[in-house]
């Protein structure tokens, strides 16, 4: 079974004669913005691994970029989506109810570490289109017109999600943008001024976060704080709980809410079921959380949660869309919360993230180009540098290692402001003969670079 395979190039090169002639014909037809640099034309795909048109076999670290926790075509998921085909596709929910909506809307909002005795969830369809609901919602229950972001942040890449998008060759040419936003540092605390301690550097991003009323927005007309639990695109930087805690208490004494985009956290990720459980076990649970990639293991859907007070100061006809909470895609999302459950995912998260940790962390000492390593459960950055005491970025060593590992059956994808970062985001049923695997190659990569 495909599932249980080990990485295997069969072909004499990458891409293989189907893959290369695929490739050549999506250049013809498929605009040069949506670019992808890697030799590989899925044709079928179990668990963590990826079979291509030639016969290929990859084993997956990128998972769709953090879409695909239980797998790929988990075969109850395909079961529970055939079902639901069956049945009907699709009624947009502000014109019919379909159960499926209620059913996923009733767990989300049970497990859920937001604020409020009583939740509410709406879907959407991406996470750009979560994070826009969200800033919606804000504005709409607090009824100011600001936001502040982080550097670092990646918030999706429609025009409001841009604009709260730090890496701006995600925007080139776009502008002008969106008014209302504005920026914070975010505590990277590899990167923290020399000579500060974590809690020196803490206190330091934290007045960092209050001159941003100083120089851009008086509190009291922004409506919401927005943070990745653990920055994806910015390089998987957690944020450090005692920073947290202060940007909570700020958001309370200036009646702000504050929302966490989970987007790529969410779903068993990070060793809990959402990141933002370590923010609740500290009093600190947010007021919104967006989700999404994970949430229906490949089909496309995402939630915006809140309490009931908050969703319900919005003005009515605000909030909807045609395709949010589509029936195949709710299908899918209440099977996956099963999976994730039965199978203990958020407990084999933080088993592998453990293993991760403690091989990358072996890696570090080993080899002058790794800088740093970090992450929440299986959600783990490699942090790649010129130099250890420079900490110069080293975005070139990391697009050669993307390139070899890539011919010897494993897909890795970077990450970080430079490109300097390779992250780990492999569905949670990865095997650990699988996992071992991936390590050999990636190490044997490293060697060949430095």
């Amino acid at each position: 079974m495909l599932k249980y395979a080990l990485p295997k190039i069969s072909t004499e090169q990458l891409p293989g004669p189907k893959a290369a002639a695929i490739i050549e014909r999506r250049k013809n037809v498929v605009p040069n913005a949506i670019r992808c640099i890697y030799p590989c034309v899925i044709e079928r795909a179990e668990g963590a691994m990826i079979e291509d048109v030639d016969g290929n076999i990859f084993l997956d670290w990128v998972g769709g970029v953090g879409v695909l926790n239980v797998g790929h075509t988990h075969p109850e998921l395909v079961e529970a989506v055939n079902e639901q085909a069956s049945r009907f596709f699709h009624g947009m929910f502000n014109i019919v109810t379909h159960e499926g909506y209620i059913n996923l809307a009733e767990k989300l909002a049970a497990i859920a570490p937001v604020r409020g005795n009583t939740k509410k969830v709406m879907f959407a369809n991406s996470g750009a289109e979560a994070n826009e609901n969200a800033v919606k919602i804000a504005k709409g229950c607090t009824k100011r017109p600001n936001i502040i972001v982080f550097s670092g942040a990646f918030h999706g890449r429609t025009m409001l999600a841009m604009t709260m998008t730090a890496k701006k060759a995600y925007a080139v040419g776009m502008g002008p943008f969106p008014d209302g936003i504005y920026r914070a540092e975010y505590p990277y605390l590899y990167r923290r001024p020399t000579g500060m301690t974590e809690k020196e550097a803490i206190d330091f991003y934290i007045d960092n976060l209050k001159m941003v009323f100083e120089n851009a927005s008086p509190a009291e007309y922004v409506a919401a704080i927005v943070l990745e639990p653990l920055q994806g695109e910015g390089g998987f930087i957690p944020a450090p709980i005692e920073w947290v805690k202060a940007v909570r208490q700020i958001c309370d004494e200036n009646g702000i809410l504050l929302v966490a985009d989970e987007v790529q956290s969410g779903f068993g990720r990070t060793g809990k079921f959402f990141a933002t459980e370590y923010w609740e076990e500290v009093g600190c649970a947010p007021d919104i959380i967006t989700a999404a990639k994970s949430i229906a293991g490949g089909i496309p859907l995402s939630a915006i949660i809140a309490s009931t007070e908050v969703m319900d100061s919005v003005q009515v006809g605000t909030l909807g869309g045609t395709y949010g909470g589509n029936a195949l895609a709710c299908a899918a999302g209440l099977k996956v919360l099963e999976i994730i459950e039965r199978d203990h995912l958020v407990e084999r998260s933080a088993q592998i993230g453990k293993k991760c940790i403690e091989v990358f962390n072996g890696w570090k000492d080993k080899y002058e180009v790794i800088g740093d390593v970090r992450g929440l459960g299986a959600m783990i950055g490699i942090e790649f540098v010129k130099d250890k005491a420079t900490k110069e970025p080293n975005g070139e060593i990391v697009n050669k290692l993307m390139a070899i590992c890539a011919q010897h059956g494993l897909i890795i994808e970077n990450a970080g402001m430079s490109g300097n970062v390779i992250r780990f985001l492999a569905p949670l049923v990865i095997t650990d003969e699988q996992l071992n695997a991936g390590f050999e190659i990636l190490e044997n990569a490293i060697r060949e670079c430095i």
